[in-house]
């Protein structure tokens, strides 16, 4: 037998698990994230695939999609729910024989199989889950997790046929091709980067020596990106149980705060607010990050480690207020965040 690696990804987890409560939805566009009103500022968590057709993507403002589908039903997020349902499919997936489960967030897993017929085991979760669930999903086969993560975006429906195998067999023919934005791990910020040196593609990215990108983008980075376009990545699946390496809270503001004094407020309370939450945990946080999005829609991030871990609310609160000074723009801001990373273990 062979060990394999399957990435399990539930297809539009939240519209989906909307639809199963409100089934008069099914085949309408659907939008779920903040509290459903797409007069009021937030982002889209989820839009079902029938939404995608006219544009509406994840993360992009409410008030954006409701432009780009008008008709779209825009429903609250229910996390508690989301949660009860994704803890219902990876019982289903803990339940397979034989196989090893790393749980990566709600709507995803990978397994781990030692089995001659990756296939057919996919297509047995696949039907294990739809039958427990009513929901759908998309099954990726790989020889290790970056090609099995990658490999369920050729599974999903309006491109796949539900699962789909990437190994090193067909690595250069299926990716080479394509962007390094078709890379898991890369976003848009680092294929920038990549684009200023002349790596356009994943076949680029692959002849790159690691020594030269190492000396321009750092060490660890560097090399690393070079192994994400050769397809080299972790072959085992850890069982260990999930657990969450921060906590946080983010605002966003129906009218911009123009005024500092508002904004260092507002970081003060949401710094107290996840110093709360980890103190209850008895987890201390290490380190503290602020994320700011001025008006009219840039965000960035800055952060910071902390002298000692801690879970006292003022010490978070003071740690979170100094990160906050390394914002230099006074622009309005239209939504503010803390997070506290845990010490890694």
């Amino acid at each position: 037998m062979s060990s394999w690696v399957l990435h399990v990804d539930l297809d539009q987890f939240l519209a989906a698990v909307e639809v199963l409560r409100r089934p008069e939805l099914a085949g309408r566009p659907v939008v779920v994230g903040g509290k459903g009103d797409p007069t009021q500022r937030a982002v889209v968590a989820t839009a079902s695939y029938e939404a995608r057709q006219f544009g509406v993507r994840s993360g992009m403002p409410m008030r954006t999609a409701a432009k780009r589908c008008p008709d779209a039903v825009f429903l609250p997020a229910d996390n508690a729910h989301y949660d009860a349902m994704s803890a219902q499919v990876m019982a289903v997936l803990h339940a397979q024989p034989g196989v090893v489960v790393e749980v990566l967030g709600w709507d995803e897993a990978f397994v781990g199989a030692d089995t001659d017929d990756p296939e057919a085991l996919a297509c047995t979760i696949r039907a294990a889950v739809l039958a427990a669930t009513r929901l759908e999903c998309s099954v990726g086969i790989g020889d290790n997790l970056l090609r099995a993560k990658i490999a369920t975006e050729f599974a999903k429906p309006g491109t796949g046929e539900g699962t789909y195998r990437l190994t090193a067999a067909n690595w250069a023919e299926v990716m080479f091709d394509r962007p390094t934005r078709a890379l898991w791990g890369i976003g848009a910020k680092t294929a920038r980067k990549l684009a200023d040196r002349g790596i356009h593609t994943v076949r680029e990215l692959a002849a790159t020596d690691p020594a030269a990108l190492a000396a321009e983008l750092g060490p660890a980075l560097g090399p690393w990106y070079v192994q994400l376009g050769r397809g080299i990545g972790r072959a085992t699946v850890e069982g260990t149980p999930w657990v969450a390496r921060s906590r946080s809270h983010e605002t966003t503001f129906q009218t911009d705060l123009g005024d500092w004094a508002d904004v260092r407020a507002e970081v003060a309370a949401l710094a107290r607010r996840v110093a709360a939450e980890i103190r209850a945990e008895d987890r201390p946080a290490a380190r503290v990050a602020v994320k700011v999005r001025f008006a009219p829609f840039s965000t960035y991030t800055r952060s910071a480690t902390l002298e000692a871990p801690t879970f006292d609310a003022e010490r978070v609160a003071a740690a979170a207020l100094d990160v906050l000074e390394k914002f230099t723009s006074r622009r309005p801001v239209r939504l503010l965040g803390v997070r506290a990373e845990f010490a890694r273990p």
